[in-house]
């Protein structure tokens, strides 16, 4: 399992806590301090779309107009903080943040 995110979010946190928890092997990936390649980029916007980039942060709004414009690969390469958080990969299934319907479908009862 693969957890991208930053280190300093606390949903990454708290998601990578509970997945170790019930016993998931977590291999966590700090997309500020390793970014995604162009290949593994591509996947995330195969499975979310624009659904990648979190419109509602700080960092969105303080990207320039240009790359407001632009699609969310060129967004998240230039300001991974934009990316939406965390994106977990379990195998071939992939869920973006952490919420009740990701913790049900990753998280035993």
């Amino acid at each position: 399992m693969i957890l991208y995110g930053l280190s300093t979010c606390s949903q990454c946190q708290k998601a990578q806590k509970a997945l170790e928890a019930q016993g998931n092997k977590v291999e966590f990936r700090d997309v500020r301090a390793n970014p995604l390649s162009e290949a593994e980029l591509g996947e995330l916007i195969v499975e979310f779309g624009d659904r990648l980039v979190d419109r509602s942060s700080n960092d969105y709004r303080a990207l320039n107009d240009w790359l407001k414009n632009s699609e969310a690969e060129a967004q998240i390469a230039a300001k991974p903080k934009v990316m939406a958080r965390p994106v977990i990969r379990d195998g071939a299934d992939y869920y973006l943040g952490w919420d009740e319907a990701v913790q049900k479908a990753l998280l035993k009862d």
